[in-house]
């Protein structure tokens, strides 16, 4: 991450304050979860960790509802951040990756919201256009000028990525969304100003801010970027790239529902997105993407503590103030080949979320 850029980092996930919405905390799941069974400190004192063999009680154990095998939530792969409300299953009773469903063109388009764009709908790039762009970007190579991703060229290469991203989301119970959304019982969108920002937010230029309304354009008319949503048994669902993709990409938006952070602080969604810091802590807001989101959702952290772990990063994660509202953006911080994961530093240089744990 360049020490000009501000990190955006996921943050430790408060119950609302709001009478309209409650979030429980771990603590208050643990006590109320009927059928999961959870290892007390009194309970099943010769009870070990069937992943390392630990009787230690400093971290919740779970038992398996099938046959009783006791795991630590974090010597899980992919680790359970969350007490599981219902029956759970350790590895070997689970031992399959959630179903792949699968979907027409129809239900992609549908899921995705996209329309049949005309011309008045979606400002086209001409050819001259394009080669101004290809010029404009080569006189500022030396700036760092973000591009655009390049959409896979086959039409049913990309209905297979962006099925593979309906499917994690449909799986979560998400909703697709290219956009931040507020709602009334949430931060309203005023509360979204980059003047908030303690110590201030860096501008996005405004040749930055063109390619990113051109990827959202390519997106609302189905051109995605080359990226496909897989599960993995170690870390669950992941990212990886379907093409070639070049450094300073513009991979995605992270998007989701925002919400002041004061209203999250012990909430138990782990993918939640630090969106403004502001001067005064009770303005501060954050992105929660576990009812709305896109592909953001699933690209994974690299453990902060091991050094082979770090070599894995291929992205950076930037908070950048576009037109005066507060936007995260994942940019590729190398080329990035085909096949390869996507990972990006959910700390920065703040180290406030627990990566240890990670692979």
């Amino acid at each position: 991450m360049a020490d000009d850029q501000s990190s955006s980092v996921p943050i430790r996930p408060s119950p609302s304050r709001r009478r309209l919405r409650k979030y429980k905390s771990i603590t208050d799941i643990i006590n109320n979860a009927v059928n999961c069974a959870v290892i007390e400190h009194d309970d099943y004192n010769d009870t070990v960790c069937d992943q390392c063999g630990s009787g230690d009680r400093d971290h919740q154990i779970l038992l398996c509802d099938k046959c009783d095998k006791a795991c630590h939530m974090t010597c899980l792969r992919p680790i359970v951040v969350r007490v599981p409300i219902g029956p759970w299953y350790c590895p070997a009773c689970s031992d399959q990756p959630p179903p792949i469903k699968s979907f027409t063109q129809t239900k992609i388009f549908d899921f995705f919201k996209i329309k049949k764009c005309t011309a008045s709908a979606v400002k086209r790039i001409s050819p001259q256009d394009s080669r101004k762009r290809r010029r404009r970007i080569v006189h500022h190579k030396k700036r760092r000028r973000l591009l655009p991703f390049t959409p896979s060229e086959d039409t049913e290469r990309r209905l297979e990525q962006m099925g593979s991203l309906a499917s994690a989301l449909t799986s979560l119970n998400m909703e697709y969304s290219d956009d931040l959304t507020y709602s009334f019982d949430m931060a309203p969108r005023w509360a979204n100003s980059a003047m908030y920002e303690k110590g201030g937010m860096q501008v996005l230029s405004k040749e930055d801010t063109e390619t990113l309304e051109y990827c959202n354009s390519m997106l609302k008319r189905g051109e995605c970027p080359p990226l496909l949503v897989i599960f993995d048994s170690c870390e669950g669902y992941t990212v990886e790239a379907d093409g070639p993709i070049k450094d300073m990409t513009l991979i995605t938006e992270y998007v989701g529902d925002v919400d002041y952070i004061k209203n999250r602080e012990h909430d138990d969604c782990d993918s939640m997105m630090t969106l403004l810091l502001a001067s005064n802590p009770s303005k501060s807001l954050v992105i929660c993407p576990d009812k709305r989101g896109n592909i953001a959702r699933f690209i994974n952290g690299i453990n902060n503590f091991s050094p082979e772990a770090k070599k894995k990063q291929n992205l950076k994660c930037v908070r950048y103030s576009v037109n005066g509202e507060c936007r995260v953006l994942l940019v590729a911080t190398r080329d990035i080949a085909k096949g390869e994961r996507l990972y990006y530093d959910y700390n920065g240089y703040e180290h406030e979320y627990p990566t240890h744990h990670f692979i």
